[in-house]
Parts: structure tokens; C-alpha cells; sequence
């Protein structure tokens, strides 16, 4: 969280209200919540009951972390761009952000990669805010693009200035 906290420059008092909210704290997550977590993509299963099955519980679990991930490096990306943080300067933080999700995604598995979050975010989110219709400031469309091209640099291990937002 610090890592996060220092891309966004959130201060101690936005953390605080984070804290006292519960957002650090343990919960129990029923398999009813991890349906809602996973936006009902799986469908409610008839009986309601196979809500509980393993294999369910499982591909809720994984959609629901691709949906969170997606939506963890939009936040992160948005954040540094309020407060900001250059990509330059903002890109090696967010790559380490979520290098620690995905290994909470799956701890001690080849699963998901930072990669594979950065490709799904500019599909599920940059495509909307980059399209010639989107009513994002052209400085906002411009900073989206210079973050793309340095997490794709940085996450895909081309060379410095490989890759470059064209703006």
C-alpha cells in the first residue's frame, strides 16, 4: 500500500479514512458475494446451491480478480495522472503494485502476469477514454498514452524508448 499511496500522494489522512472503512482488514467472503464480485458473469446457477461448488467458487474467484485487476491499474494509472506523476517517473511503481496483486492473485502459481493485466486494462478501459468520441482532455488522453507505452516497455522488456506514445 505504500507503493500506492506514494503514485497517488495520498496523505496520511486519505489513508486513515481507508483504514477506518476496513479496506485492510480480513472479511469473510461468501460464495454469494464472490457471484456480485464477479459481476454475475457466470450466471446463477439453478439450484442456487452449486453457488458453493469448488469449480464455481474457483472461476468466480478468477473473473473476479481479471475484473479487479483491470480496474486496480486503471485506479493506479489515474491516480498518478491527478497527482502529476509523470510516466516516467510513475510507471516502475505501478509495475511493483502490481507484481504484488498478481502474486496475491495466485501465490506460487505462474497465473496471471502483469503483462496480461496491462493487455485486458486497454481493452476494458484505455479503448473508452482514447476513442475520438470520448470527451477525456486531450492532456488526459495524452498522459493514458504515455502510461501504455511505458508499462508496455517496462512489462514487456523492450528496450528504453522502444516504445513511444504517439501524441
Amino acid at each position: 500500500m505504500e507503493d500506492v499511496r506514494a503514485l497517488g500522494r495520498f496523505p496520511d489522512a486519505v489513508m486513515a479514512i481507508a483504514r477506518e472503512l476496513g479496506y485492510f482488514a480480513d472479511h469473510e467472503v461468501p460464495a454469494a458475494s464472490l457471484l456480485l464480485w464477479s459481476e454475475g458473469i457466470t450466471g446463477v446457477p439453478e439450484p442456487p446451491e452449486r453457488l458453493e461448488e469448488p469449480a464455481l467458487v474457483r472461476r468466480m474467484c478468477r473473473i473476479g480478480a481479471d475484473l479487479q485487476l483491470t480496474r486496480l491499474l486503471q485506479a493506479l494509472v489515474t491516480a498518478a495522472l491527478a497527482a502529476g506523476t509523470e510516466s516516467g517517473e510513475g510507471v516502475a511503481g505501478i509495475a511493483e503494485v502490481l507484481r504484488v496483486a498478481c502474486d496475491l492473485v495466485e501465490p506460487g502459481r505462474a497465473g496471471i502476469t502483469p503483462a496480461d493485466v496491462h493487455r485486458m486494462w486497454r481493452v476494458a478501459h484505455l479503448s473508452a477514454i482514447l476513442r475520438p468520441a470520448s470527451d477525456a482532455p486531450d492532456w488526459g488522453k495524452a498522459g493514458y498514452r504515455a502510461y501504455d507505452a511505458e508499462l508496455e516497455r517496462l512489462l514487456q522488456g523492450e528496450e528504453p524508448g522502444a516504445v513511444r506514445a504517439c501524441v
